[in-house]
């Protein structure tokens, strides 16, 4: 999987979170909890449906690196990557 089809999922995701969001106009560089004004409950929910969906789970320290689009793209395919490995 790609870091294309790996950031369609995750922007595919938000909206079960945020609904009312314009997650096509959302900075992959930015907090999403700030922009998407989600709680860590809403933080946890979408961590598990990424897991459900790419079937990458981490410990809870790692959700920090999750807090942007770009962040959570780049963490899954690290994931990903090892693996393949």
């Amino acid at each position: 999987m790609d870091r294309g089809e790996i950031e369609a999922v995750v922007r595919r995701e938000l909206p079960r979170i945020a609904p009312e969001a314009d997650i096509e106009a959302l900075d992959a560089g930015g907090d999403v909890r700030e922009e998407l004004d989600i709680d860590s409950m809403d933080l946890l929910r979408f961590v598990t449906a990424l897991d459900a969906q790419l079937g990458v789970s981490g410990p809870e320290s790692d959700y920090r690196r999750i807090t942007t689009v770009r962040g959570c793209t780049d963490h899954v395919a690290e994931k990903l990557g090892r693996r393949g490995a």
